[in-house]
């Protein structure tokens, strides 16, 4: 017997939890145009509707190079206090209108001061963005919980100090450390003096790994680095023949290490093919603590309903393996045990067996 269809207002109201998602990768088109104007930077075209299309046409290169050169845009309007502050409360706002309970955002500060800020200055302003979508969100109803990760940008060498950033606003709402930029060439081992400090201090990080690059890469981020979850894997499929698994693949299910899968990023990047073959499928039959993520959202024209939308209607999902992702992402969380319990128990649980 067929399951039924779930319709996108269902989705819609879903409780959601995404753990990988970029701030400079998911402003809104109009904003962009307006922020733009009011630097004096030239953009492919000041029609938000032709803006946005013009974003998702740039990103489905297949190259994760090109991919990423398509923030240049984003980034030129997020240099200032102002720009910062506004793209921050609506990227909290945005998510509560798409039902996320809770939400990891991250971006790399030192893309960030090209206007005469400093790191500092750059965290304590989106936090302050972030705190005032959070308040707006609540006021309407539609409560978000919003932790924040820093990136260090893996092709040069600030990630040390981006890793001091964390610790020193680790009770300001920054949750964890990331290393992001083109992976391959850029291995996460360059980074370990990084890692090394983060472990010190009892700091959780995830590493981009198993998207551009292999298994080397993902073996390196968790063995040789510690990271605690994976940005992306899709490539530790690699390690699966045949329902069997290798060592790694064992390795990240037994110990349940969160696989942050953002399916039509990957689409547009070349590490899958389609929606229905996308990997964080089969991950998920074979008990994988898989995660669903949009990524970017400005950038892969999506959101959360869309990408459970689309697995849905293109690879069989039900109500129940939608459930399972959102749990598996607040169970990997990087908050309090007691934090990621009572949003599973009170808020996630409930949410869906409404409409189950």
């Amino acid at each position: 017997m067929t399951a039924p269809r779930i319709d996108t207002d269902t989705l819609r109201r879903l409780p959601k939890a995404v753990l990988h998602d970029h701030l400079d990768g998911g402003l809104r088109p109009a904003t962009v145009v307006e922020l733009a104007e009011a630097v004096g930077h030239t953009l492919p075209t000041t029609d938000p509707d032709a803006l946005a299309a013009w974003y998702y046409d740039a990103a489905n290169s297949g190259d994760l190079v090109r991919y990423i050169a398509t923030f240049e845009h984003t980034l030129a309007v997020m240099q200032t206090r102002e720009g910062l502050l506004r793209t921050a409360e609506e990227y909290v706002l945005d998510l509560a209108a798409d039902g996320v309970v809770y939400a990891e955002v991250r971006y790399a500060p030192e893309l960030l001061v090209k206007g005469g800020l400093s790191l500092p200055e750059v965290v304590g302003t989106v936090q302050e963005g972030l705190a005032a979508g959070m308040a707006k969100a609540a006021a309407q109803g539609t409560p978000v919980r919003v932790g924040t990760l820093l990136c260090g940008m893996r092709m040069f060498d600030r990630t040390r100090e981006i890793a001091e950033l964390v610790v020193a606003h680790r009770d300001a709402g920054v949750v964890g450390f990331d290393i992001a930029g083109a992976e391959d060439g850029f291995p996460p081992a360059d980074h370990l003096a990084a890692f090394a400090y983060l472990r010190r201090e009892n700091m959780p990080f995830t590493i981009h790994a198993g998207e551009a690059h292999g298994l080397p890469s993902i073996h390196q981020a968790l063995q040789v680095c510690g990271a605690q979850r994976i940005g992306h894997g899709v490539r530790i499929t690699d390690d699966i023949v045949d329902g069997k698994l290798g060592r790694l693949a064992g390795w990240v299910r037994d110990r349940r290490i969160a696989l942050e899968m953002c399916p039509t990023s990957n689409l547009q990047t070349g590490a899958a093919t389609s929606i229905a073959e996308h990997p964080v499928t089969a991950l998920k039959d074979l008990g994988f603590r898989v995660t669903l993520n949009t990524d970017n959202r400005l950038v892969s024209g999506t959101t959360m309903t869309r990408e459970m939308s689309l697995l849905v209607e293109q690879a069989g999902w039900t109500v129940e393996d939608l459930r399972t992702v959102t749990v598996n992402a607040l169970r990997s969380a990087f908050l309090p045990y007691d934090e990621r319990k009572a949003l599973i128990e009170d808020v996630v649980l409930p949410g869906y067996r409404s409409v189950l």
